[in-house]
This record gives C-alpha cells, sequence and structure tokens, in this order.
C-alpha cells in the first residue's frame, strides 16, 4: 500500500539542525533553537553574510494550478536533494504555510512523498510562530486606531474612509465584512470593518520584503490606516504603533532553518499567496541562502502568471535580485485537464486533449522568456503518463528553445531529481540570464497593469470600475504612480474567470478596486471576484485531522 506524505514524513530519521546548520559553517552559536529540529538565523550571523559572494538563483514556478496537482514545491526539495546527491552545496529557501489551505482543501505546504521538508507536522502547524507574531501585529494597529478615534480622535480620522482590516490566519468567510463597536459608549464606534487571512496582511509583505529592523520599521512607518476629513492619509508612525509592532516582529524578522528528508537545508521563511499577495518568501532569507550556498534554490506561489510575476516584477525589482534560471513545472495529468479531460478520466492516454491543455504551458513559457531568464520545463513524473505523452512534451519545449527535463523526485527523492538537476547545471552554465522586469517604474499605474493583463495573462483589453479609476487618480495624486502592481486575480485560469482553462486569448479583464500597501512598496489592482478572506468548502480538511493519545497527528497531507 502506498504510504502517505504524512507517514513519510514521521518515518523519517531528522539530523539535529545543529548538525545540518554545520553542513554550511553555521556554528551552534549562530542558531536560535526552537527545540530539536527548528532553529532561526542569529542576526549576528546574518550580518557577517555581508560581502560574502552570491550563490546562482534559480526560481521554481509552474503552470496554472488544477486538481491534478503540479508539484511546485515538491520540485524545489526534490531539486535541492538531488543538487546534494551531486555533491553541491544548496540552499532551498520556501514560504511557511498558512492554516487556513491546511484545514481548507490544499492541505500542507511541505512538498511530497520522498521530497519533502521535515518536521512537516510542525511546520504546517503553528511553526516557530511567524503567522502568530504578524497576526498580532497587524490587530494592535487596528486596536490602536479605534483606540484613537474613542480617545478623542485627535488625527480627525473619517471613520467612513478606515482601510486598514483585521486578520487571522484562518479561512473564515462570515469575517470578511462585519459590524464593530456594538454595545455602550465605552465600547468605541459603531463601523463597517473587514477581515482579510494572514497572509494577505500588508504586515506578511512588509516583513518578507524588509531588509532589516531599520527598514521594517520604517516600512511599518509608511502604513496607510485611514483618510482624515479632508482626504489625508492617516499612517500607522501617526498613531504611534510603529515600535510596539516591531517589537512583536522582532523574532519573527529571523529566517527559519530545517532539513530536508535527505538533510539539504532549507529556509522557510514569510509566506505571502501570490494570488492575493505577492506570492514569495522573504527577502531576507533568499539573501542569505544566496550568500550561505553556491545555489539558491526558490519558489514562487500559484502560476507562472502569479507568482513568477511578482517574484521578478516585485521582489526582484526591490530586492536588486537577478535570477539565474527558472525551472517551470508541469505534469501530464493537469495539462490534460487544462485541454478538457475530466479529473477521473486523466490516467488514460489522450494526444488530443494534451494538445489543447499543452497551450497553457506555451504561454507560461513565453512569459518567462519575457524577462530574459533561461528556463527549463520539468514535467512532474507520475506512474500513469506514457512514453507519447512525455516525448509530445519534450519536442513541444524544444521546438520552443526551452529546456527539458524529468522529475521524479515524488517517488525517488534526490536520486529522482538528478536529470533535472543536471539538466539546471548545463543550462547555468552554457547560458547567461539577462534578466529585466516586464515594465519600467515610470508607466502610470493604469499602463502598468494593462502590461501585466496584456503581456502575462493573455487579455485584449482592461476595464476598470468607477470607484477603481478615483483610486487610481487619488494614488497618483498622493505620489505612488512610480510603485509596482500586485495583482490580485484567481489562480485557476490566466484569465480573471477561473473556469477558463488551457490558453483564453484576447479576453477583457476587469478590475474592481485598487489600493495602495504604501509600507510594502505596491499597489494591489483587485480583479475578478478575487477573495482576500477565503472560505472552507462543504469538506473541508479539517474533518480529517486529528491526534491520538499518543500525540501522534493523523490526517496532514
Amino acid at each position: 500500500m502506498m504510504k502517505t506524505d504524512l507517514e513519510i514524513a514521521q518515518e523519517a530519521v531528522m539530523e539535529p539542525i545543529g548538525r545540518v546548520a554545520q553542513s554550511l559553517g553555521i556554528m551552534e552559536d549562530d542558531l536560535e533553537l526552537y527545540g530539536k529540529y527548528k532553529a532561526k538565523l542569529s542576526e549576528e550571523y546574518l550580518d557577517s553574510l555581508r560581502g560574502k559572494p552570491d550563490g546562482k538563483l534559480i526560481l521554481v514556478t509552474a503552470i496554472n494550478p488544477t486538481p491534478a496537482g503540479e508539484g511546485k514545491t515538491t520540485t524545489s526539495v526534490g531539486l535541492g536533494q538531488a543538487f546534494g546527491k551531486l555533491g553541491k552545496k544548496a540552499v532551498v529557501a520556501l514560504r511557511e504555510p498558512s492554516l487556513g489551505p491546511c484545514f481548507g482543501i490544499k492541505g500542507g505546504a511541505a512538498g511530497g512523498g520522498y521530497a519533502q521538508v521535515v518536521p512537516m507536522e510542525e511546520l504546517n502547524l503553528h511553526f516557530t510562530g511567524d503567522f502568530h507574531a504578524i497576526t498580532s501585529a497587524n490587530n494592535l494597529l487596528a486596536a490602536l486606531l479605534d483606540n484613537h478615534i474613542q480617545q478623542g480622535n485627535e488625527l480627525q480620522i473619517d471613520s467612513r474612509q478606515i482601510i486598514w482590516k483585521r486578520c487571522m490566519d484562518m479561512n473564515d468567510r462570515v469575517l470578511r465584512n462585519i459590524v464593530v463597536g456594538l454595545g455602550g459608549k465605552t465600547d468605541g464606534f459603531v463601523r463597517e470593518d473587514h477581515f482579510v487571512i494572514t497572509v494577505a496582511s500588508e504586515i506578511m509583505a512588509i516583513l518578507c520584503l524588509a531588509e532589516d529592523m531599520k527598514d521594517l520599521k520604517e516600512r511599518l512607518s509608511r502604513i496607510i490606516v485611514a483618510y482624515d476629513y479632508s482626504g489625508k492619509p492617516v499612517t500607522a508612525g501617526d498613531l504611534q504603533a510603529v515600535g510596539a509592532m516591531a517589537a512583536l516582529l522582532k523574532d519573527a524578522m529571523k529566517p527559519n532553518l530545517i532539513q530536508t528528508l535527505e538533510h539539504t537545508p532549507v529556509l522557510v521563511h514569510g509566506g505571502p499567496f501570490a494570488n492575493i499577495a505577492h506570492g514569495c518568501n522573504s527577502v531576507r532569507a533568499t539573501r542569505a541562502a544566496l550568500k550561505m550556498a553556491d545555489y539558491c534554490i526558490t519558489e514562487a506561489g500559484f502560476g507562472a502568471d502569479l507568482g513568477a510575476e511578482k517574484f521578478f516584477d516585485i521582489k526582484c525589482r526591490m530586492a536588486d535580485l537577478k535570477p539565474d534560471a527558472a525551472v517551470l513545472v508541469a505534469t501530464i495529468r493537469a495539462l490534460k485537464y487544462n485541454g478538457g479531460r475530466a479529473k477521473n478520466e486523466l490516467e488514460e492516454e489522450d494526444l488530443t486533449a494534451l494538445g489543447k491543455g499543452i497551450q497553457n504551458l506555451e504561454k507560461h513559457i513565453e512569459n518567462l522568456q519575457k524577462y530574459g531568464v533561461p528556463v527549463i520545463v520539468t514535467l512532474n513524473a507520475f506512474a500513469t503518463d506514457t512514453e507519447a505523452e512525455v516525448a509530445y512534451v519534450k519536442n513541444f519545449c524544444e521546438e520552443r528553445q526551452c529546456e527539458f527535463a524529468l522529475s521524479r523526485v515524488w517517488a525517488k527523492g534526490g536520486e529522482g531529481g538528478i536529470e533535472l538537476a543536471e539538466k539546471v547545471l548545463e543550462t547555468l552554465e552554457t547560458k547567461v540570464s539577462g534578466f529585466r522586469p516586464l515594465y519600467e517604474d515610470n508607466l502610470s499605474l493604469e499602463e502598468k497593469i494593462q502590461t501585466v493583463a496584456k503581456e502575462i495573462y493573455g487579455a485584449g483589453s482592461v476595464s476598470f470600475s468607477q470607484a477603481a479609476r478615483r483610486q487610481l487618480r487619488k494614488l497618483t495624486d498622493l505620489g505612488f504612480g512610480s510603485l509596482p502592481v500586485c495583482m490580485a486575480k484567481n489562480q485557476y485560469s490566466l484569465s480573471d474567470d477561473p473556469k477558463r482553462l488551457g490558453r483564453p486569448r484576447d479576453f477583457e479583464m476587469t478590475v474592481r478596486e485598487v489600493y495602495v500597501s504604501a509600507g510594502a512598496g505596491f499597489v494591489v489592482a483587485l480583479t475578478g471576484d478575487v477573495m482576500t478572506m477565503p472560505g472552507l468548502s462543504k469538506k473541508p480538511s479539517a474533518y480529517g485531522i486529528d491526534v491520538n493519545e499518543d500525540g501522534v497527528i493523523t490526517g496532514l497531507f
């Protein structure tokens, strides 16, 4: 009987995290231990990395996610393990999982099979408390805002123009729109309020983009929480909230070190979603990994239309990162699903459906090539894949000047990723990255949105609601026009309609709302019906999770 991911993880023999750190030349004094198998890197160690040369930066991304599965994190972990098999010094840099999808429909985010990050249960649940710290900092700011109004409202905050939302790291649809302040005079002023999931909080984005404590505090101070009666922005700095928020985030700022099943070092830090936020792990973790090893393997959330675009246009732009290669993950099953094949029929060979669905892969290849980065497509192999189907995809990629490799890391761990690792190494040795962002800073916000929608998604036109146009004018007048844009879009389709699979063309994309994350340093554009607070499904994953009398967790995948 096939073992589950959780069973494989629980049977793993982990190395003490100090021993994993020693493989990178990190001494125990440079670690802040969270038990035997988790640690944070100390500020002193991070400071010691300054001036060291950078290794190669490899981004792992994927086609649009489908119920058939793709395996982006699994591939990232397996590639890191394969580098180890080849005697190469590599560090994997990933995001932290959110409790929302863990208890919702997606499950955990530690990889799968024999390409996993461990301790898997702790990573997927509370880990080292970073998300709790972010949630607390977010809600402290919300509490200080309402208290300021209650205590006389010296800043003349217009309660009809409060834009700061509370957050929690859980899918809870009934908190999207609420009324607060009910009760007596001492219970505050009655107003409409809102919740977002923690991974969509601007605090999460700030933590992932901040270089150090000084930069963190400067970014926190710029957060716009509301507007006053004259229309002037009111910031977290105005509310005197920055010092206390930074104190809550002090330890959360430090990257976390854990390991793969094969003891490859992994930095896991930060976790913004890519459909409603910028979808990348922290700049601090990525920069540290580049200094700690010859190769840094990192991933960006959901499909390349979301995660990779934001990695390139937001994270790399702000942190001056220069990616050397991009690995694009796909599966035969997912491509056939994109070609119209039903989920329960994906094990049957179908070159016709594959030919239709591979257009989704084609668009992602074209998009990545627009950034000037060499691309390697890898098929995350399933036992049901046929030789004809694999050959079809291989030929398709090579005809488009794109490297190709099979990956069998789910079943074989690092050994199953050697073909991919060798192809990545060959690419790094023979091709020079000419990385460049998609658009220039001096374009207007509207032009940046249109550029992403047309160039990356394939839209024929973009329509803006009246509210979005007013917001764009206001943000431009306030001096935010030079910021990059962070598109909030469903992850299942290149379009803003999740039901349009494959490669939609010349569709109209609708932008319904625009707002600035001034501390993070980007402008968010909400498209379609995307929600910043997801809901649970009819049968959420939480139903199957349990813990026995011995403390062993079951049902977590």
